[in-house]
């Protein structure tokens, strides 16, 4: 229904109960917010759809229904029915234009040739419930455990190998419903006997991608006695989100005995965030403060005041804060004196404070 009068949706706020059952949830229009960037500092503001639109339903479960509680149906913008196709919300590749995807790419048509050809065969972009970087995102997943012929099967035989040689070789495989290799995991003698003496503290990085077949590789590393790196073990994923993340990290805690780290650091990520909460419950859980400064130019480069005072100031609060009190003292300092009260970067920064700033860590690290 919302397709045809031509606005997209967004799920504002929800809650659950205990039973994870949706106990609320608020519904609004996809243009719904502010823009990011509204600061006058900003020196090449990005576009941007949003409008602050009110237009949003509310909904309560009560006695296991649930009921309308607020509907304002009043929009600050125009609708536009044709168009409306192109939400976020409304998109969706079909398994029959997967299958053609799938074909193609292992054929190795370009995908804006298969695009093209799909838009030709239904007359036109718009006739479309797709875009082309959908079918993108599509085919990144897909292709990730794509061994080529004979691939898994070869996998599979090494690890049987390895395993007949040395009963302590640790190794898993996860295929989907139609027997296709998903997921995989291992771990030699050395990386789990290492394991019991320097696995207080692991980092774990999917930044890594094999070159060949560009698969998220997934290390567990920690650091012996001398400061040098070692594997304590690694897996091969084909997708990341919470789901696989969580089915590695169960195999990884499988292999040490179901021992979990005290301590692991990752990258900013909230499907790697999400799986070791459900995971590791027990274990302090930080993000590598490198990789989020490594970002600092590139989401606040764009501010005229970058250079004259601002990177410093944020620097500062970062290093130099000696308790918790003094670090949110400093960080509203800084936001109110450059008007960053807009940014979104910072405001996900600040919601997980507890994750990355070293006052707040060093108790533990």
């Amino acid at each position: 229904m919302l397709k045809k009068k031509g606005f997209g949706v967004m799920t504002q706020r929800s809650e659950r109960s205990e039973d994870q059952s949706v106990r609320y949830v608020t519904l609004g229009c996809a243009r719904g917010g502010k823009a990011r960037n509204k600061s006058l500092k900003v020196a090449n503001p990005r576009p941007t759809g949003k409008t602050d639109c009110k237009a949003r339903i509310n909904a309560l479960r009560v006695e296991g229904k649930m009921q309308l509680t607020t509907v304002y149906n009043t929009h600050n913008h125009g609708v536009s029915p044709k168009k409306s196709c192109f939400f976020r919300c409304n998109r969706d590749v079909s398994e029959t234009v997967k299958r053609v995807l799938d074909t193609n790419d292992v054929a190795c048509i370009r995908l804006n040739k298969s695009y093209e050809s799909l838009v030709i065969g239904v007359g036109g972009f718009e006739n479309l419930p797709f875009l082309e970087k959908d079918c993108r995102n599509y085919i990144h997943k897909a292709r990730h455990l794509r061994l080529g012929a004979g691939g898994a099967g070869a996998l599979r035989d090494y690890f049987m190998r390895m395993q007949f040689k040395n009963n302590g070789f640790f190794a898993l495989m996860d295929l989907d419903d139609d027997n296709r290799l998903k997921n995989v995991f291992w771990a030699n003698p050395r990386s789990r006997a290492a394991y019991q003496y320097f696995g207080d503290v692991v980092t774990f990085d999917t930044t890594y991608l094999t070159n060949r077949y560009g698969m998220p590789f997934a290390p567990f590393v920690g650091v012996n006695h001398h400061g040098q790196s070692i594997l304590l073990g690694a897996g091969l994923i084909s997708s990341e989100d919470t789901e696989t993340f969580a089915w590695l990290f169960r195999t990884w805690l499988q292999c040490m005995d179901g021992i979990a780290a005290k301590a692991i650091i990752t990258d900013q990520d909230r499907a790697i965030k999400n799986a070791i909460a459900l995971v590791f419950p027990e274990t302090r859980h930080r993000f590598c403060l490198w990789h989020i400064l490594k970002k600092v130019s590139e989401k606040l480069g764009s501010y005229a005041a970058y250079k004259s005072g601002l990177k410093t100031r944020l620097m500062k609060c970062v290093y130099d804060t000696q308790s918790i009190k003094d670090f949110e003292k400093c960080w509203a300092e800084f936001i109110n004196t450059f008007e960053l009260h807009e940014n979104a970067w910072l405001n996900s920064l600040y919601a997980e404070h507890d994750h990355w700033v070293p006052v707040f860590l060093k108790e533990t690290f």
